[in-house]
């Protein structure tokens, strides 16, 4: 990250994103990463850590939209949701848009994302109260492992890089867990980065680690999202007793809540594989 009186720049091998700054709002080191927060010119409030982009107001709603509604329309009958991160609130936010979600969990290693997100980013924060919610400050490892067998219907992996805090959150000892504590038509997914920039250094080590974990499918969405390297994000849904499947199609033809960028037609365009991933993944 480097940063000068009126741009905050996040380099990533040969490129970089850059943003015109008007403020720097808030920096703090917390015991497990830094925090800033600062306000943009052209993207409103944005959130850093560790020097990376987390989110900014301008675009998080591809990302929030894409890590929750597509697993939740592919599973049958989603009413236990575990999230594993998203401390910002924003994938909750989502999931909690489907009344037949009866519990959603988060737990997120640091709890400081959660208060500087409730200050500064409250839209994404306006279902913490909701009665189905329940927010943790813990491991998210050890939370899974520690889960009853069966007892969830979708893991959603809200996760940083895989470095630091995040690292075991990409291993196939944690995804062994998930399965574990997966019911049946369980399903996890987890954001998987840039195809362009990590296709071979995480997509395909993932898709090798949760097959070998013991998931018998998994499938890779695609989104655009401005501010992340490249501007070319995805999430990998895993499932542990049958292909990937869209189950209810027909309710997410049937919006019963707002969204932004997802519906049935992005849902089903997003699972396309380009031919060079496609090689890649499967052959």
């Amino acid at each position: 990250m480097t940063l000068d009186a009126n741009w905050f720049s996040e380099p990533h091998q040969d490129m970089a994103f850059s943003l015109r700054l008007k403020a720097r709002l808030h920096e703090e080191q917390t015991p497990f990463q830094k925090i800033e927060i600062y306000d943009t010119v052209g993207f409103g409030k944005l959130m850093v850590i560790d020097g990376c982009v987390m989110l900014t107001d301008r675009d998080n709603f591809i990302y929030h939209e894409m890590m929750s509604h597509p697993v939740l329309f592919s599973h049958p009958d989603p009413k236990n949701v575990l999230i594993i991160g998203g401390g910002d609130c924003g994938t909750l936010r989502e999931v909690l848009k489907h009344d037949g979600v009866q519990h959603a969990t988060q737990v997120d290693i640091d709890e400081r994302v959660t208060r500087l997100s409730e200050k500064y980013f409250p839209q994404l924060c306006d279902s913490n109260d909701d009665p189905r919610a329940r927010l943790l400050f813990d491991d998210g490892i050890a939370h899974v492992k520690n889960a009853e067998p069966g007892s969830i219907d979708v893991i959603i992996i809200d996760s940083t890089d895989p470095v630091g805090p995040a690292e075991g959150l990409f291993s196939t000892a944690f995804y062994k867990d998930c399965l574990r504590a997966l019911g049946r038509d369980g399903l996890l997914v987890q954001q998987s980065e840039s195809p362009l920039l990590h296709t071979d250094s995480i997509i395909r080590p993932m898709h090798d680690s949760l097959r070998g974990a013991g998931f018998l499918d998994v499938m890779t969405l695609h989104f655009p999202q401005a501010s992340y390297p490249s501007g070319w994000w995805t999430a990998s849904i895993a499932s542990k007793d049958a292909t990937v499947c869209f189950h209810r199609e027909e309710a997410a033809e049937e919006l019963a809540f707002p969204t932004e960028y997802y519906n049935a037609a992005i849902h089903r365009a997003a699972g396309a594989t380009p031919e060079f991933l496609r090689r890649k993944l499967f052959a």
